[in-house]
């Protein structure tokens, strides 16, 4: 794992990555219709979960999980990113990588080392969705098994298609808001 203040590099897909900057307390993901992301100045449409957001979060069900939560970590994909500028805790994804979204697994709702027999997502995607990934900390103070799992800030598709419960954005925006955060910054996800 590599320090908190870690900054890698000098350029992100053609991105030059901000300052860092004080980070802001708090994300604002905005209720339906046109759903927004705003921290600060940063304003940029996001996408959620297919079923919408909705307080009673249960594994599988497609929604994105209405609350304020804090953020815990950045993952990113080295091979396809030069750099990212964050104050958040940073690791590279590996081809092994997972998250455990199994509510039978003792490591529900954790980073796995694969292979595993228990359910999981692949963090090594072959899309660009899991480029840059923002670990969102809802349900891991313990993980309760069944409530939900592998809630992200992730890369959008380039439709903007909603997503299976993270919040996507578009790549330039994630950059920009990594560069906001720290693990004191709480994202407030509104219905």
């Amino acid at each position: 794992m590599l320090t908190r203040r870690h900054v890698l590099g000098a350029a992100v897909m053609g991105v030059v990555p901000p300052v860092l900057a004080t980070p802001r307390t708090t994300i604002v993901v905005s209720p339906a219709p046109g759903r927004m992301l705003i921290c600060g100045d940063l304003k940029s449409p996001c996408s959620v979960g297919r079923t919408g957001v909705r307080q009673d979060k249960h594994e599988g069900d497609g929604a994105t999980p209405a609350g304020r939560y804090p953020l815990r970590r950045l993952l990113f994909r080295q091979d396809r990113i030069a750099s990212i500028a964050t104050q958040l805790p940073i690791t590279p994804i590996q081809a092994t990588d997972g998250w455990s979204d199994d509510p039978e697994d003792p490591l529900y709702n954790q980073s796995v080392t694969l292979p595993r027999t228990w359910h999981h997502e692949d963090l090594w995607r072959s899309d660009s969705l899991y480029n840059i990934v923002i670990v969102i900390g809802y349900n891991d103070a313990p993980a309760i098994p069944g409530k939900g799992s592998a809630i992200f800030l992730h890369v959008a598709s380039p439709s903007m298609a909603a997503t299976d419960g993270c919040v996507g954005l578009p790549l330039t925006a994630l950059v920009k808001l990594a560069g906001l955060c720290d693990t004191t910054t709480f994202i407030d996800i509104r219905r």
